[in-house]
């Protein structure tokens, strides 16, 4: 079963989709920036610590060995803020003395280096501790010095940064919200502007769509523009039709209504000789018009399959002209469509095709190729040509053409008239057989003129 949902919004995607990967980055940053900063703090303590035990080692070693001649008490956790404890075989001395319970113990140990101890349950001392521990022997005495930090009091600075870095990272969450949401409406100003001119487009205040749109909806503009431009043609060749039928057919109409109206003469063999000619001038301008809006111009979203109607006209005109050849020469696929409508795409190949079938001696060629720059449509013959001055005379507009007109040029006003509503050309010249070769080309949609 297809679940049908509603389309979520430009807004609502880019939020849904920026918002989350923001705030998981911010969360992930905010975990990174704890453990860097307890290894940082545990790297910094380490350091101070060592760096005190070498300074005791250096004092006893110039004492001899002897602690009992070193100044120690609160001396040195008043001066370098640490507890440490001095141990001999003769004397043992610890500082803080609170701390006995807790140093006591990491005495006897044979760890070098840092220790950490932690969740110790000693009254009066710290449950946890960062502690360096160093054994050496002066004149054959053991010396043991470790020297300790409370990293509570640590730690609870080090949460109280990060703490803080928690609020600086909610307070940028927000403000990443804050700058999404401008950035959205600020991209979007340019939708409510096309928005707003098509609606200025409705009520007839403007003609076009001028909108300073960025760079991805200028393709969408373009396209608006030229579909106006084609209504606009169409709407302007009907009226143009309709304009000269209504001026074609006024003359007929009223000879035939006067002789109808005269009851004074009877309608003799002249008389309905001459309204049968009237009402065939009506019936010719009428057939002309209907002929003419069928090639009125491209039609929106319409295309035709070249090679499929080529070879359906092809088998045609083999059957009507049976002594002569047709040939298709194309590298497109039966498949491959062209913005061409097919009625206007079969105009032009029957007339083509037609007109050279009638003046061949023996072989027709068509050629269809498509390019980037668009798609050509050749027909060559190897009939008698024309001479190179009258070439330009062919496919003139407004020539009426028939079965009756002299040399080449049956049908090809039509398709002159057809190529140049799609932007394009029909072009004559004499084959490499002798006969007349005829080239209709179209452009693309977006690189010729729009209809």
């Amino acid at each position: 079963m297809i679940r049908l949902t509603k389309p979520r919004s430009v807004r609502g995607t880019l939020l849904a989709l920026l918002l989350p990967s923001g705030i998981t980055l911010m969360a992930l940053a905010w975990f990174v920036h704890g453990l860097l900063l307890d290894r940082m703090s545990r790297g910094f303590v380490e350091g101070r610590l060592h760096d005190e035990v070498a300074f005791l080692e250096l004092q006893v070693r110039q004492s001899d060995g002897r602690l009992d001649t070193l100044q120690t008490g609160d001396y040195f956790q008043d001066v370098f803020h640490h507890a440490f404890a001095l141990h001999s075989p003769t004397l043992t001395s610890i500082s803080p003395e609170s701390w006995r319970p807790l140093l006591a113990p990491l005495l006897d140990s044979d760890h070098q280096g840092s220790i950490r101890v932690q969740d110790a349950d000693i009254t009066d001392t710290p449950s946890d501790i960062l502690a360096y521990r160093r054994s050496f022997i002066v004149n054959d005495t053991p010396i043991v010095i470790i020297v300790a930090e409370d990293m509570a009091a640590l730690r609870a600075s080090q949460a109280e940064l990060h703490a803080w870095t928690a609020i600086v990272s909610l307070l940028l969450i927000l403000l990443l919200v804050g700058v999404i949401w401008i950035g959205i409406t600020l991209s979007m100003r340019p939708v409510e502007s096309l928005q707003s001119a098509l609606k200025k487009l409705q009520d007839g205040t403007i003609s076009r769509i001028n909108v300073r749109a960025p760079e991805e909806f200028q393709p969408l503009v373009q396209q608006l523009n030229q579909l106006l431009d084609s209504l606009d043609q169409r709407l302007e060749r009907s009226r143009d039709a309709l304009a000269n039928l209504s001026h074609s057919v006024k003359t007929p109409i009223a000879a035939v209504r006067q002789i109808l109206e005269d009851s004074s003469r009877p309608l003799d063999k002249t008389l309905r000789e001459e309204m049968a000619l009237r009402l065939g001038d009506i019936d010719s301008q009428l057939e002309a018009e209907m002929r003419r809006s069928r090639f009125a111009g491209p039609q929106v979203g319409k295309s035709a399959l070249p090679v499929k109607q080529a070879r359906d006209l092809l088998w045609m005109l083999g059957r009507l002209y049976p002594d002569k050849s047709f040939e298709l020469s194309t590298e497109l696929a039966d498949d491959h469509r062209w913005p061409v409508e097919q009625h206007d795409l079969n105009e032009i190949l029957g007339n083509l095709l037609d007109n050279a079938g009638k003046w061949s001696a023996r072989c027709v060629e068509l050629q269809l190729t498509s390019r980037d720059n668009g798609a050509t449509i050749t027909v060559a013959d190897d009939g008698p040509g024309v001479p190179i001055d009258q070439l330009s005379s062919l496919g003139t507009r407004g020539v009426r053409l028939d079965e009756q007109t002299p040399g080449h040029g049956l049908g090809l006003a039509i398709v002159r008239e057809i190529a140049e509503r799609y932007g394009g050309c029909l072009e004559f010249s004499n084959g490499r057989n002798g006969g007349l070769k005829a080239q209709v080309y179209f452009p693309k949609p977006d690189s010729g003129s729009a209809n």
